[in-house]
This record gives structure tokens, C-alpha cells and sequence, in this order.
């Protein structure tokens, strides 16, 4: 008999990173699901991506209290602020985009770099070919005011 899914959820959690403290631990504790069982195969799926990249994740949990997870590639806009070298700024020191998309340039990529951030993202686009999928990350560029040039 298959098992019974009681429901799934969606947690991004930096890669090789996580442990029992929040918001980890929280959201899995209130769903019944073992922490550090699941802290423990989440650090070992994600121990050849970069350290501290952020990962999406898709945690299926059934009625047994086990669970899969599905761990996908960085957001686009990850890969973007990496290439063009933004600098973190803010009170949460993280790299930003510009503040006015489109009006204002923060950094610039080359064509060669939309390509391989296309080349990395593709698994998790809707896109039947590389062009499209360069498509895809070049509009996220520019919302985030970062030029493309070559």
C-alpha cells in the first residue's frame, strides 16, 4: 500500500547549511517531521553545490512521518548578483539590484555569462533550448538593473 501524503511544503535553505534552529526547525517540528534526520540528508544532497547558495526546496511529508525533498537549483537572481560582483549593502548585508529597474544600472554580465547561469538554471526552466532559457534570465536581469553586453 502507498503512502498517505498529508502535505508538502517549500523552504529555502542555504546549501550544506541546514540545522534544527529557524526557521528549520519550526516548520518541520509543527509538521511532525524528524529535524535532524532531515537536516542530516539535506547536508549530504547538497554538499557538492556551493556552500551557503540558497536552495528551494519541496519537502513531501506523508502520515508515517517520512519525506522526500525535492532541492532545486539557486534563484536566477543568485546567480545574476555572483556574476556582476554586487557588493552586499543594507541592514541585512546582502547584494541588491538597483532600486529603480530599467531607469538605473547597478553592474553589467557578458552574453557568456547569461549563457552559463542559463546552462546551470535550465533544469528548473520551462524552456526547450538554451536561447530560451537565456531569454528567461536576461528578463530577470533587467529587473534587477543589471546590463547584459556582447
Amino acid at each position: 500500500m502507498a503512502k498517505k501524503l498529508v502535505g508538502s511544503m517549500k523552504l529555502q535553505i542555504p546549501a550544506g547549511q541546514a540545522n534544527p534552529s529557524p526557521p528549520v526547525g519550526p516548520a518541520l517540528g509543527q509538521r511532525g517531521i524528524n529535524i535532524m534526520e532531515f537536516c542530516k540528508a539535506f547536508n549530504a544532497k547538497t554538499q557538492e553545490m556551493e556552500q551557503g547558495a540558497p536552495c528551494p526546496t519541496v519537502i513531501t511529508y506523508y502520515q508515517d512521518k517520512s519525506f522526500t525533498m525535492d532541492i532545486k537549483t539557486p534563484p536566477a537572481s543568485y546567480y545574476l548578483k555572483k556574476a556582476a560582483g554586487l557588493k552586499p549593502v543594507g541592514k541585512r548585508n546582502r547584494p541588491r539590484g538597483a532600486e529603480t529597474p530599467g531607469r538605473e544600472t547597478v553592474a553589467s554580465i557578458t552574453s557568456k555569462q547569461l549563457r552559463e547561469i542559463a546552462e546551470a538554471k535550465m533544469v528548473d526552466l520551462s524552456a526547450n533550448d538554451v536561447e530560451a532559457a537565456m531569454k528567461i534570465i536576461l528578463g530577470s536581469a533587467k529587473s534587477m538593473g543589471i546590463e547584459v553586453k556582447g
